[in-house]
């Protein structure tokens, strides 16, 4: 059994903006839940007793994700400019050259396939173990392509068109493997032609140049690498619909009160105190947290995931397999499509399909487009790169604690960065910088009026 596992968790994440300018990315919610520290929980459940996670930016969002985490944390600072490779190799150095496991922290990926991973060497008779994924032939250019032969890795290719599986960041390795770390040539090899990987030492060279027999585990449920925004709504929405569909039945506490006149369909968790009230429709499992309201005529389409202390009220409509933190407000006559983060409000007559930070603040009757006239997905700039995201390309970013007037109107796709704010009546066409106000331009025209204009 393996009981040591090392997070890689100090990258900025320059191509998750608007979400980067507060946490890093590992420590992004998933299900309510950092990410890092799901990886964490799934470890411990599969006998990890130590794990070694790597910092560097926003340390502290990732300290706090792991507070009482349950399992021996030890925290190593990643030194400049060392890349995936010397991060991997300072926490396997803490935690003692043995077998481990070696998570990216931002990868999501259910328990189920984590379990195969770590069982993977010892089934196998292999030295090692990578997991891998499908790959859809356009997104070639995005990942690492994993090169398999009878069930073995045989290489991984940064950047390679057309390859059938992608490597997805995570790894079993063996004894004497930060030797190989140690001899990393500072920079992905194993490129395509004209390949131009940047000078920073690679984690994944290192398994090429592993001298050992690596099992290939391809993972059964979708795992999703959390690079850019859209991959935060994907992985919510997956383990939103995996949780509540793997639901055994309904758990209702005993302080909690499900009220005669709701309409449910599907298996209910109900956490202490919290409450299902009149007129409220329910079409599918949910799992509700502690202290939250879902009143008056509210209408949740199934796979959603509630957090704590919530009002879901008035008949707001809350899309299927939305993810809604704690301390939020769905209010009247409010819809929402997506993720919302700790704390943010949507007050009365929006419509918001996107990803909403944490703490964001919803004017009324705030529109999200979602549908371009040329019924085409929305283009993204990602650190000037262009992209069209196969998956919630059209969706709206709202940046951590940003805050929008009433009756502003986002066009599909736009990113608002972190700590924006966007006046009243605003239509916007073009992502807005973080730190930025934005309010619209109105030229007026006044003339005399009264009584003897109607004939007085």
């Amino acid at each position: 059994m393996i009981s040591s596992a090392v997070i890689l968790a100090a990258g900025a994440g320059s191509r998750m903006w608007p979400f980067s300018e507060v946490r890093n990315k590992c420590a992004m919610p998933v299900a309510n839940v950092p990410n890092v520290r799901r990886l964490c929980d799934a470890l411990r459940a599969g006998g990890v007793e130590r794990v070694a996670v790597v910092v560097g930016f926003e340390a502290g969002s990732v300290r706090h994700a792991l507070r009482d985490a349950g399992v021996q944390v030890m925290y190593v600072e990643q030194t400049a400019k060392s890349g995936t490779a010397g991060a991997a190799l300072a926490g396997l150095r803490a935690i003692g050259d043995g077998p481990a496991i070696v998570l990216y922290g931002d990868v999501a990926v259910s328990d189920a396939d984590l379990r195969r991973l770590v069982t993977a060497p010892h089934t196998a008779g292999a030295a090692g173990a990578a997991l891998v994924a499908p790959m859809a032939p356009e997104q070639g250019a995005d990942w690492y392509a994993a090169h398999v032969e009878n069930g073995r890795l045989n290489a991984i290719v940064g950047h390679e068109d057309g390859a059938p599986l992608r490597w997805c960041g995570a790894a079993v390795v063996g004894p004497g493997f930060s030797r190989v770390l140690e001899d990393n040539p500072g920079r992905m090899l194993a490129v395509p032609v004209g390949g131009m990987p940047p000078m920073e030492p690679d984690f994944a060279q290192s398994l090429n140049d592993w001298d050992a027999d690596i099992v290939a585990v391809v993972a059964q449920d979708e795992v999703v690498d959390m690079d850019k925004p859209w991959h935060v709504l994907r992985a919510n929405a997956l383990a939103a619909h995996r949780m509540t569909s793997e639901l055994g039945g309904s758990v209702v506490h005993p302080s909690a009160r499900i009220d005669d006149g709701a309409e449910i369909s599907g298996d209910v968790v109900l956490g202490p105190g919290s409450e299902i009230g009149k007129r409220v429709v329910i079409e599918g499992p949910v799992i509700v947290g502690e202290g939250t309201r879902i009143v008056n005529g509210a209408i949740l389409r199934g796979g959603n995931v509630i957090g704590n202390r919530t009002r879901i009220s008035d008949y707001c409509l809350v899309d299927a397999r939305t993810v809604v933190g704690s301390d939020c407000i769905i209010g009247h006559g409010a819809e929402m499509d997506g993720t919302m983060f700790d704390g943010s409000y949507l007050y009365h007559y929006c419509e918001i399909s996107g990803l909403v930070g944490h703490s964001v603040d919803i004017g009324a009757a705030t529109v999200c487009g979602t549908l371009k006239f040329d019924d085409r997905l929305a283009e993204h700039r990602v650190n000037g790169r262009r992209e069209r995201p196969p998956f919630e390309a059209n969706a709206t970013y709202f940046g951590d604690h940003s805050r929008t007037g009433v009756n502003v109107i986002t066009m599909p796709g736009v990113k608002i960065g972190a700590y924006s704010c966007v006046g009243a009546g605003v239509v916007v066409y073009e992502d807005i910088p973080s730190r930025t106000l934005t309010l619209v331009r109105q030229e007026t025209v006044q003339r005399p009026w009264g009584p003897e204009r109607y004939g007085w």
